[in-house]
C-alpha cells in the first residue's frame, strides 16, 4: 500500500488527502445520525426540535451567528429568540461539537441532580480554565471535585458568613469614590473594586485595596485580563489560543500575587504547629487561606482553590450589584420603596440577622437575579449514553435520548424570562411578584444540586450590605443611563453600559 502511494504524483496525493478529509466527517455524520436514531427509537426516545442549519456538520453558521451576537451585546436575547422560534429544546451543532440547547426546569433538574454522574463539565471549559485557575473547584470532576468540594464546604458555615464587620472599610472607600457635586459616576466600575478588595480580605487576610489605588500593573487589570482571554478561547473554541505577551505577563501577575499569600499561610500554619508563633502574629480574624492550609499544605492545591474561590466571590456579586443598582435608579417607586425599609434601621449598621427580616430587599435582588442571572449560560457533558425525560418530539414532551460526548447547554436567562412561568410582565423588574413567587428549578441564579454555589449567602449578605449602607449614605438617585440594560457576557453577566447615577446625600 505505502509502495504504491510513493508512485503517485505530489498533487494527485495531495487531492487524495485532501477527499479524503472532507468525505471523512461527511460520513461519520450520517453514520452518527443513523446510529442515533436507532439508539433513540431503543429507548423509546423521539428525536428533538433541530437548529435550520445550512452546515450541519461543523455548524459553522451557527457559530458565526454566536459570534457576531456576542459582538453586538445580543447574545442572550438572540437566543432567547431561538427558543421562541424553534422550541424550549433543540438540538445544534458548534463548531463541531453536537449540542442540546434548553431552557426546561426538567432537562435542567436532571443533569444537575437527578442524573449529576451521567454528565460532567465540558473538556473544553476545563482546558481553557486550567492555566489560570488549576485544578479546584469549577474546573474538576469526580474524586477531585469532591475533595475540593469538602475542604471549602467549611469555610463558607454560617459564621463566616454572618460577620459582616470586614465590609464595613470597604464601603467606606466605595462611598469615598463616589463624587459629591452631583456628577454622574459609574457604580458598576467601583463594585468590581469593592468585591475584589472584600474577596482578597477574606481569603488572604490582605486587601487588594484597589478603591484606594488603582494603577496600570494593579493585580485587579491582570485579573481582568486573564479572565478575559479565557472567555475569548472559550468562544472561539481553543484551549491555549494565540500567543498574547500580555497575558502571559498577567498571569505571571495574578499566579505570583496569589502565590505570595499562599507562602505568607504556609509559614503562619508550620509556625503555629510549631509553637513558634510570636503573639503579636496571632489574628483572630477569620482568614480562608489560613484555615485551608490545615487541610493541604500542597501550594498548588492552596493557590488553584483560592483564585476559584476569588474568582465567584468578585464577578458576581459585583455584577449583581450592578445589575440592581441599574434598575433602582429608573425606578423611583422601587427606590422610595426600598429606602422605607432601610430606614426602619435607624441608621444603624445592618447585622446578617437584620438583614434576614428585610423582605423587599430581598425581592429586589431576588429579581435582579431571576432578570440578570450572573451566571447565564451554562453546560454540561454526557459521560455516557443516557435519557432526559423530556426534549424530544415536535412538542418536546417526549423522552430525548442524549449518546455520550453531547453538550446539553442550559439557558438560565431564557427560563428564568418564560411567561409560561413567571407571567405575562416576565420581562419587567417587578419585585413584588416575590411576595407569593416560590420557584422550584425555573430559578436557578446560584446554580443546583450537588454543585450548587457554596458561596451564595456570601454573595447575598455582602450585596444587600452594600445597597443598605450605600441607601443609608444617599437619600436621593438619578439614573444617567437613558439605554436598556444591554448584556456585557465575559465569565459572568454584568451591564455593558454599567450602572451609571448621581447620588446625593
Amino acid at each position: 500500500m505505502l509502495s504504491a502511494l510513493q508512485t503517485v504524483p505530489p498533487l494527485q496525493l495531495a487531492g487524495i488527502v485532501l477527499g479524503l478529509l472532507v468525505a471523512y466527517p461527511i460520513l461519520e455524520y450520517f453514520i452518527s445520525a443513523i446510529v442515533y436514531r436507532r439508539k433513540a427509537r431503543a429507548h423509546g426516545c423521539k428525536l428533538p426540535l433541530t437548529y435550520p442549519h445550512k452546515d450541519p456538520i461543523w455548524g459553522l453558521d451557527f457559530t458565526w451567528k454566536m459570534i457576531k451576537s456576542g459582538k453586538s451585546k445580543t447574545a442572550l436575547a438572540e437566543s432567547q429568540s431561538r427558543f421562541h422560534t424553534i422550541g424550549n429544546t433543540y438540538y445544534g451543532v458548534a463548531l463541531g461539537v453536537k449540542t442540546i440547547m434548553t431552557c426546561e426546569p426538567e432537562i435542567v433538574k436532571n443533569i444537575l441532580a437527578l442524573k449529576f454522574h451521567d454528565f460532567s463539565l465540558p473538556s473544553l471549559r476545563k482546558k481553557c480554565f486550567h492555566p489560570i485557575f488549576g485544578k479546584g473547584i469549577f474546573t474538576t470532576d469526580g474524586k477531585e471535585w469532591e475533595h475540593s468540594r469538602g475542604m471549602l464546604r467549611p469555610n463558607f458555615a454560617r459564621a463566616q458568613v454572618a460577620d459582616l464587620n470586614n465590609f464595613e472599610s470597604h464601603i467606606a472607600q466605595l462611598i469615598n469614590r463616589i463624587p459629591q457635586d452631583g456628577s454622574t459616576v459609574d457604580l458598576q466600575d467601583l463594585f468590581f473594586d469593592l468585591t475584589l478588595d472584600s474577596a482578597t480580605e477574606f481569603l488572604f487576610g490582605e486587601s487588594s485595596n484597589t478603591l484606594a489605588y488603582k494603577g496600570e500593573d494593579d493585580f485587579a487589570s491582570a485579573f481582568n485580563c486573564v479572565t478575559n482571554k479565557l472567555i475569548m478561547n472559550l468562544q472561539l473554541g481553543m484551549a491555549e489560543g494565540l500567543p498574547d505577551r500580555q497575558y502571559k505577563k498577567s498571569l505571571a501577575t495574578v499566579h505570583n500575587f496569589t502565590d505570595r499569600y499562599v507562602q505568607k499561610a504556609l509559614r503562619h500554619y508550620y509556625a503555629s504547629q510549631m509553637g513558634t508563633l510570636a503573639p503579636e502574629k496571632v489574628d483572630n480574624r477569620y482568614v480562608f487561606l489560613h484555615e485551608l492550609v490545615k487541610q493541604t499544605q500542597d501550594p498548588l492545591t492552596l493557590r488553584s482553590e483560592a483564585l476559584n474561590i476569588l474568582l465567584a466571590g468578585r464577578d458576581t456579586t459585583a455584577s449583581l450589584l450592578a445589575d440592581l443598582w441599574n434598575m433602582i435608579s429608573k425606578r423611583p417607586d422601587v427606590w422610595a420603596k426600598l429606602l422605607a425599609e432601610v430606614d426602619q434601621l435607624n441608621g444603624e449598621k445592618p447585622t446578617f440577622e437584620k438583614i434576614k427580616t428585610m423582605k423587599y430587599l430581598r425581592y429586589c435582588l431576588n429579581e435582579a437575579l431571576r432578570l440578570f442571572p450572573v451566571v447565564p449560560l451554562n453546560s454540561r457533558s454526557a459521560v455516557r449514553d443516557t435519557v432526559l425525560p423530556i426534549g424530544g418530539g415536535p412538542d418536546g414532551k417526549s423522552q430525548l435520548f442524549v449518546p455520550k460526548g453531547t453538550v446539553v447547554s442550559y439557558n438560565v436567562y431564557a427560563m428564568q424570562r418564560r411567561t409560561d412561568l413567571y407571567g405575562p410582565d416576565a420581562a419587567e423588574f417587578r419585585p413584588e411578584r416575590w411576595e407569593k413567587l416560590r420557584p422550584g428549578w425555573e430559578y436557578l441564579p446560584f446554580n443546583g444540586g450537588p454543585r450548587i454555589c457554596l458561596g451564595q449567602q456570601y454573595a447575598l449578605a455582602e450585596a444587600s450590605y452594600t445597597t443598605i449602607r450605600l441607601m443609608q449614605h444617599f437619600r436621593t438617585i438619578e439614573s444617567r443611563d437613558p439605554e436598556p440594560w444591554t448584556e456585557w457576557l465575559t465569565i459572568t453577566c454584568a451591564s455593558a453600559n454599567g450602572a451609571k447615577v448621581v447620588l446625593r446625600r
